[in-house]
């Protein structure tokens, strides 16, 4: 199982990205060690705003790719109402992937 997430950071600012192991990866992120993304070392992550699951990279490649498309007002509007998802990115795409509980 893949899972793309948002972030949001220090100074007002989303952070996109895939993993295999969220609580790892938050781990990574939140307490900025050496495998965090460059731009969570310099943008402190705030909190996990969305997540999302699908079977395999390729798929969660792509979404990663079209979500880092969005305007910040979009992101934060699919961070708020998952019913747009498919408004978003079509609903072929929508039934690849499953919003999870945070």
């Amino acid at each position: 199982m893949y899972y793309i997430y948002i972030l949001k950071c220090e100074g007002d600012l989303l952070y996109t990205g895939i993993t295999t192991d969220v609580g790892r990866r938050m781990d990574e992120h939140f307490g900025r060690t050496e495998k965090c993304a460059r731009f969570t070392r310099s943008h402190k992550a705030v909190a996990l705003e969305a997540l999302w699951s699908c079977e395999n990279r390729s798929i969660a490649s792509k979404l990663e790719y079209r979500i880092k498309q969005l305007s910040k007002p979009q992101k934060l509007a699919l961070i708020a109402d998952n019913d747009l998802f498919p408004k978003l990115f079509g609903s072929d795409m929508a039934e690849l992937y499953r919003r999870e509980t945070i």
